[in-house]
């Protein structure tokens, strides 16, 4: 499976990207300062994420299309453990609403046993159970 993640970036343009402020290299982590706001004495953000019109500072290119995060292996936490829809056979509901958003189609979870459609019909998913070797 290819990472969609690659030409979509809708995440890191829809939510607020906020972790403890040791987090951030001036503290002992790894996130550059510089593109970090403080939100209260103990958290901050990525700069640009809280905002109405979010986006955060180190996306790189245009979302829904090839893009790149410019501090990938100094992200903050929030960033590590947010999953793409369809990773692991689980659909992420928070992906799937980002991508929404800038007008991309759902990504479904699979598993060996069963297939998620996009009914074309319905636009709505449904569960295909697929039989058994």
């Amino acid at each position: 499976m290819s990472n969609e993640c690659l030409s979509c970036g809708a995440c890191c343009a829809f939510f607020r990207v906020s972790f403890y402020w040791a987090e951030a290299d001036d503290a002992g982590g790894l996130v550059p300062v510089g593109l970090t706001e403080p939100v209260t004495p103990f958290l901050r953000c990525m700069r640009g994420t809280n905002q109405r019109q979010c986006r955060c500072a180190a996306l790189e290119g245009d979302v829904g299309q090839r893009v790149s995060c410019s501090i990938y292996h100094q992200r903050p936490s929030p960033c590590r453990e947010f999953e793409r829809s369809g990773e692991h056979g689980i659909t992420e509901e928070a992906c799937n609403r980002a991508r929404a958003h800038y007008g991309l189609p759902p990504l479904y979870g699979t598993d060996l046993l069963s297939l998620t459609i996009h009914s074309a019909a319905t636009d709505k998913p449904f569960r295909l159970q697929l039989p058994p070797d």
